[in-house]
This record gives C-alpha cells, structure tokens and sequence, in this order.
C-alpha cells in the first residue's frame, strides 16, 4: 500500500473514496511577501526548530499532513541555487513515520525575489521548482502546487494587502491566470517523474449575501468565487459568464484555451472555509467595516460576516457550501482548513461543525475524503491577513508558547476523530457563537430571537455544567459572566450554598449537581487582615480547597484552584517560575502555599494557577479603579517603585484559566499579563491611559526592593500588559466619561469584497 493509498486516494482512481471519513492535518506555512519583506508562519511559530513536531503529530493517529516544501525557502536567490537541507530532515522524519505529505509549493506568495504573480514566466519557473521537488522526494504522491490562488490574487491584485500590492480587477485576473497555469504546468513536471501524482487543489469558496439593493454585487462575486476551480476544469470557455472580462481584462482567447486543452482536474478539491468566509453586502454603509466596492467606486456599502446577519443558518457553513462545489463539479473533495481562533470551547464546536458537515454529505453518497485541522501549531497575525506584526498568536492543537509545545482539547479531539471517527466533550453539547441569539448585528433580530423556543430550550436544558465557588467574589463574578459570553453553564455557589471545608457537604452537593469541572474562586481575600483572622485564612484557603480537591479527585472531576505570588518573599532578585520553591512570610502567604501542597497531594492532576495584583473591569475592588478614582478626584499619593508586581487583568486570566481546563491541564501554572513593574510605574501608565495628570503620583522611597513578579516556564500566555491596560481602559471609558473622567474570533478576517 502506498502512502497515498493509505490516504483514500487511489492512483489512477478519482471517484471511488474511502469508506470512513479521514483526518488529515496541516501546518500554516504561508510565505507571504509585504513589500520588501517576507513572512514565514514555519519560522514564526517555530516549526523549523523542532522536529519532534513530528513525533506529536504521529502520536495523534494524522496520517496524512498537508506540508511545506515552499519555492521562496528553497530557492530564495537564484532558481538554480537551492538549499534542501531542512526539508531533507523534516521530510524523511515524516516517512519514517508513515506520514503521507501533500506538499505544498506555493502558500499565498508570490515566488522568490526573481518573480512575482504578474511575472509571465513565474508559471515555468515554479514547474522548474516543482520537478526539482518530484526528483529529490519521488515518493511524495500528493501535491497543491499553489494554495489558494483565487484568495491570493484577490489579497495581492484587488486589495493590495500582499506583493505586488494592486488594486484592479484586471492584475487579479491576470495573476489568477498566471497561478492556474502554474498549477497545470507544474503537475505536468511533477507527473513526467512521478506519474500517479494527485493534485489536491485548495480554495475558499465563501459565499456572498445582501440586501436587495446589493443583489447584483453579491451575485458578482458569487460567479467569482469559482474562478480558479472552473480555469483548472477547463469550464472557462465561450459560454461563460466571465469568458468577455477575461477578454476585457487582456487575457487572450489563446491563454482561456490553453486550461480547456490542459485536461488538469483536481484529483481533490479541497475547501478552506472559515467563519468569516461568507458574506453579508448591507447597502446601508452607516454599518461596521464599510468597504469600497470595487466594480463600481463611487459606491460604498458595509461587506459584513453573513453568520452576523439575520439570515438562515441553514444557508451558512461547511454543509452547504460543500454542496455547492458537489453539485457543480463531481469531483472528489475535502476540507483542508477546519479551524476558528479564540477561546477552546468555541474551537472544538467549530472542528465538529465542520467534522459533523462532512459526516453528513458522506452519508448523503457526497465522495468527501477527509477534514483537515488547521493549523496544528497555530498561526500568527492573521487576524490582520499578516499585514500588522504584532505577535498575535491563535492556538493550534498545539500551543507553541509552551516549550516543547502543549497539546490542547484540539489535539485530543484530533486523535479521537483520526482513531475512531468521534469526539465528545461538554462543551460541544452547547452551539458556537455562529449559532447563537447573541451573534447579530441587528439589535432588532437579537430581541426576537432571545424571546424564541430555541434560546429557552437552550437555557433551560442543561446538559453539563461547572460548578465555580466564590460566586460573590471578583474571581467569581468574571467566571460567572464570562462562562455565560461562551456558552459554558455554570453552577455558581455562594458561601450559603456550601461550606468548601465540609467534606461531607461537598461530596453531597458535587453528587447531585455531577459537574464536568469545578473551579474553587472561593477563599480569604484580604492579605492585610490574615494576621488578625489566621484561622478563618487557614480555614478558607487551605482547608477548603484541599476538600474540594479530595472530593473531585475521588469522582474524578477536573478541578481548579487559585494560589498568589504572596507564596513568595520577594527576595530571589527576579521574577518567579513555578519550580521555585515557596517563601511565604505572611499569614495569607502560608495559607495559599499550604494549599498548594495538599491539594496536589490530594488529588495531582489538579490546576493551581498562582496569579498577582488583580484589575479587572467589572468591579472597584481594586487597585486600578480606586488610584484613577483619587487621581480624578485631585488626591495626591506615594507608591512604592521597588516593589514590583506582575498585575493581571481579570477577563484574561479568567479565560486562560478556563482554556486550560478545558485541555486538562495540571499542576502549578503562573498566569498573569506579561511584564514585572512597580506600584508607582503601574500607577504612572494607567494614568497616562486614561488621559489622567500623573503629578500627583509620587514614589515612596526608603523600601527593601522586593520582586513577588511571576513569570512561566511553562509558557507566557497571557498578553503583555500594556495590551491589557488598553484594553481595560477601553472597556470602562463609557463608565468613566459618566463618573470621574472625560476619557476615549482563523479563524480569518476578510478585508475587501
């Protein structure tokens, strides 16, 4: 059996797929060009370092893996000039590991520096690239030449996000041609080496919607959208619609008729969609994300996320476009992207939504082959199509942060869905933001729908839930709002619901809720007054969390609890990890190192996030609300500038906090915003942010420094504080313009039309 074989392709066969849906995989490998500069999302997620990568993929069952063996690292300088070592080593791991490669060539680029999409010879030269690639690895039997390069010519000839920056229908078409050509002219070397080699062509196929006013622009880029698929099938003839603007837009009859002859079908069409795929074009350009329209410029109109829209799901998603390329070209199919950045939760539903589409048309006699995770190691600054570089990281199945990288639920999932074709957790049994009331953009549907059968039974109908202590607290609060923004049902439990210290209460109330998880934000709060109250600290932060840890351990109920930098005495002289060894000095410190220790003697595979210097947006319990309030007011005070802290926004660590349980995470983890600072600096900052006079922020001199900072060595993944402060400032701005201040998802977003 050949690799391909094992992968449900037959060579020389095209109709006839596998009896069971496959799982492949993929890595974001896009070279891009911006300009001058390249791009590499390998180098950038640090892929080209670690070859064990390998290994972690092998272990999730992924037998096939859509893969780089890019034109732009291979052969930067010279076409004739290449260097091979790392794709040898990458390459051979991947064989030795029975890991069947679609190699990719070309991934949203534009070719090295000695061409470009608008190059006429770029198609030959990437064909040169491409038997190159065909005699040093003959057995490599799957191939996407260039990926995507309807969406490529539409980012770099339309919209100018990528090289060579253009704005025109005609660059696109040209650049469209000059790729598809690419494709057929390279599967031809490839083919002249090894015969049987597959051509998997990948291509966002979203759709476009709209008011009626917009009925034409939508119907305009639906013809569109099938331009790459309908070159490469020869459908490009004199009865097509878009046959008179190739024409009008300079390419010759010769050119259309060159793909009619070339008789280069994908062996498998594979479709890359996206919640943000799909389209809404409002007529009314008052709303979001106003876009130019580009057949007619003097028109503006808002180009919106269709899911957003009050249409009917049944039109949206992975089921019903799949049935539109079915329908259109009877060619075998995949999904080679399946993937949705933001929290854990929503990624997972998204990966079954999309697993659950597939599974359906299979049944309906549909020859889809496979979905395909994406990416595994994540993928950086696509939230910006790569144009900012920011650093924003969306997590994979791995977490890249983590050294060696961390498997996620995602990586789970994979291996349940690669190995037995299924995947339960909790948190899929309730729907994505994509399905649910509070997606819309329109106030007036959200208010019809909340009132709906369907939101009541969603609400009503439980089916699993966590159950969060210290209901009233600020922990508490965030966990209560923000589990409800995601979906996730919670059962929260205030001091009068249980006693945490009572072992006998717990086992009793958790037997009869039967939580999936349970997240103790309860405890003695108040580090000042623990001298005075040791008992009742001991009692609160210790006692009753090591109860709480025995009970879940003998249930077997994943269990979280909360420690503090105060563990600590400050005088390491850097910021700690979480192999250091706790110091506290403080009654509250005993306490929370206390029960460190017995809740992982009691129950090990428990989460303790050590955290620091709450800040948080929905209370005035803390440091942030209540120094801006006094600097409003016109107070003057000291802060000390060497003690320094590692503040944490509540909203980030609350969400961390839950991803992390959702994955399973165990053991001791520090989570907190990026960056060690004093009292007196965060007070600086967060006036400078809120447009505050600092004068009246002094230091506080003649204090021993002391650093309770935390840093990870299990993986910073928290953002950097400032991002933060910004964001905090942002989320209060209304509140405090009223009160004390006049102050100011990859899934992918889409960025033209």
């Amino acid at each position: 059996m050949t690799l391909a074989t094992s992968c449900g392709i037959q060579p020389g066969r095209a109709a006839d797929g596998p009896s069971r849906l496959l799982l492949w995989g993929g890595l974001e490998c896009t070279v891009a060009r911006l300009h001058d500069n390249y791009r590499n999302q390998i180098e950038e997620t640090g892929h080209t370092l670690r070859i064990d990568d390998l290994n972690a993929i092998a272990a999730t069952g992924i037998k096939t893996l859509r893969y780089p063996i890019i034109w732009e690292t291979i052969a930067p300088d010279h076409p004739d000039v290449c260097n091979w070592t790392w794709h040898d080593a990458f390459l051979g791991r991947l064989r030795e590991l029975g890991i069947a490669p679609i190699a990719g060539l070309v991934h949203h680029g534009s070719g090295p520096k000695y061409t470009n999409l608008l190059d006429p010879a770029f198609p030959d030269l990437l064909a040169g690239h491409a038997q190159r690639v065909a005699d040093r690895y003959p057995w490599i039997e799957m191939f996407t030449p260039i990926n995507e390069p309807l969406t490529t010519a539409r980012f770099s000839g339309l919209y100018g996000h990528w090289h060579p920056h253009l704005h025109s229908v005609e660059a696109m078409l040209r650049m469209l041609v000059i790729q598809c050509r690419a494709v057929i002219v390279s599967m031809q070397a490839i083919r002249g080496v090894t015969p049987h080699a597959r051509l998997v062509q990948t291509e966002d196929l979203g759709k476009a919607f709209g008011t009626p006013p917009m009925q034409s622009q939508a119907d305009y880029e639906n013809e569109r959208r099938w331009l790459s698929l309908d070159l490469l099938c020869g459908r490009i003839d004199v009865n097509h619609a878009w046959y008179s603007v190739f024409l009008s837009a300079g390419i010759c009859e010769a050119e259309l008729q060159f793909f009619i002859g070339a008789d280069c079908k994908p062996d498998v069409i594979g479709i890359n969609h996206y919640l943000t795929s799909e389209r809404f074009l409002n007529h009314r350009s008052a709303r979001p994300a106003a876009l130019l329209n580009d057949s007619v410029p003097s028109e503006r109109y808002a180009d919106l996320q269709a899911v957003r829209a009050d249409l009917p799901l049944n039109l949206l998603g992975p089921h019903a476009r799949l049935t539109e390329v079915w329908q259109r070209y009877r060619l075998p199919l995949a999904i080679t992207e399946a993937h949705c950045g933001g929290t854990r939760d929503e990624q997972l539903r998204w990966l079954m939504t999309v697993w659950n589409a597939a599974v359906a048309l299979k049944q309906d006699g549909v020859d889809i082959r496979a979905v395909t995770v994406w990416s595994i190691f994540g993928c950086v600054d696509w939230n910006s199509l790569l144009v900012e570089k920011k650093g924003a990281y969306e997590v994979g199945l791995f977490d890249v942060r983590s050294n060696p990288p961390r498997p996620t639920a995602l990586a789970t999932a994979a291996t349940a869905l690669a190995l037995q074709g299924d995947f339960l957790h909790p948190v899929i049994l309730q729907p994505g933001w994509w399905q649910r009331d509070d997606r819309f953009y329109e106030s007036a549907a959200t208010a019809r729908l909340l009132a709906s059968p369907t939101h009541d039974t969603l609400h009503k109908n439980r089916t699993a839930v966590i159950a969060i202590t210290g209901a009233s607290g600020t922990l508490g609060h965030a966990f209560s709002r923000l589990c409800a923004a995601r979906a996730l049902d919670c059962e929260m439990l205030f001091r009068a619901d249980l006693d945490i210290a009572d072992v006998t209460a717990v086992e009793a109330l958790l037997c009869q809720l039967r939580p999936w998880a349970v997240i103790n934000a309860a405890g003695y709060v108040q580090p000042a007054k623990a001298a005075d109250n040791a008992q009742r600290c001991f009692r609160e932060n210790a006692a009753g969390a090591t109860v709480l840890a025995s009970v879940c351990a003998k249930l077997g109920i994943p269990y979280v609890t909360f420690s503090s930098d105060l563990v600590f005495d400050g005088l390491l002289g850097r910021p700690y990890v979480e192999s250091d060894s706790a110091s506290p000095v403080c009654t509250y410190g005993h306490s929370k190192a206390d029960a460190e220790r017995q809740v992982l003697a009691a129950f090990p595979d428990a989460l303790v996030v050590r955290t620091s210097a709450f800040f948080g947006p929905w209370d005035r319990y803390n440091f942030a609300h209540t120094m801006l309030s006094e600097l409003a007011m016109g107070q003057r005070f000291s802060l000390s500038d060497e003690q320094f802290i590692s503040p944490t926004y509540v909203p980030d660590l609350v969400n961390t906090t839950l991803d992390l349980l959702i994955d399973r995470t165990t053991g001791i983890w520090h989570l907190t915003n990026q960056g060690s600072i004093s009292w007196h600096e965060l007070a600086l900052r967060l006036a400078h942010a809120t447009q505050l006079d600092p004068t009246g922020v002094s230091k506080l001199v003649g204090n021993e420094v002391k650093i309770t900072a935390l840093s990870s060595e299990r993986g910073l993944i928290l953002p950097g504080l400032d991002n933060a402060i910004e964001r905090f400032v942002e989320e209060n701005q209304v509140a405090w313009r009223k009160s004390f201040v006049g102050v100011g998802q990859a899934a992918r977003p889409h960025y033209g039309n």
